[in-house]
């Protein structure tokens, strides 16, 4: 009776921890555009352009960071939890967006605009990572050995998501 007693107890903690994309927030309205708040709560005041975080990122080191809030459209997003998505930033690359400590997830169908508060970042894979990355998905080992150079990623850690319906 005891094990079972705990059993239960255990379940019903892990449960209860699972993390949920439903928005807690309730929607809200900018210039007639209604969206679901996800993590912290944001407004739509005071939010750069797509074309000028690119530019920053383009001067950006990678102890560079840049505190904002930006608008944009929603590439692909984490199939399993909606744990991060990418958003297209024109015809260069596109940001990797994930969220501050895991403290929200956003729905797996998730697509359209949405804006993101947070900070703006770049990190370096290097060569070896690269390579790793790439034997792992199966390229040959010509497309392997052809990676001879580190390559920069856009980041974005997002602490509050409005996301259009």
């Amino acid at each position: 009776m005891k094990n079972n007693v705990i059993i239960i107890l255990l379940v019903l903690s892990l449960i209860s921890c699972k993390q949920s994309t439903r928005p807690v927030q309730s929607p809200v309205t900018i210039e007639s555009i209604t969206y679901h708040p996800y993590g912290a709560t944001l407004d739509a005041q005071s939010i750069m352009s797509m074309s000028n975080l690119a530019s920053a990122y383009e001067t950006m080191t990678s102890s560079d960071t840049v505190y904002t809030k930006v608008e944009g459209q929603i590439k692909e997003v984490c199939s399993k939890k909606g744990c991060w998505m990418k958003l297209e930033m024109g015809s260069r690359n596109d940001i990797m967006v994930r969220f501050k400590d895991y403290g929200f997830f956003i729905p797996l169908d998730a697509e359209g605009s949405v804006i993101v508060s947070g900070k703006a970042f770049i990190s370096e894979t290097s060569v070896e990572d690269l390579r790793h990355y790439a034997e792992d998905a199966g390229a040959t080992k010509a497309v392997i050995e052809a990676i001879v150079r580190p390559e920069k990623t856009y980041n974005f850690e997002a602490v509050g998501a409005l996301l259009a319906i």
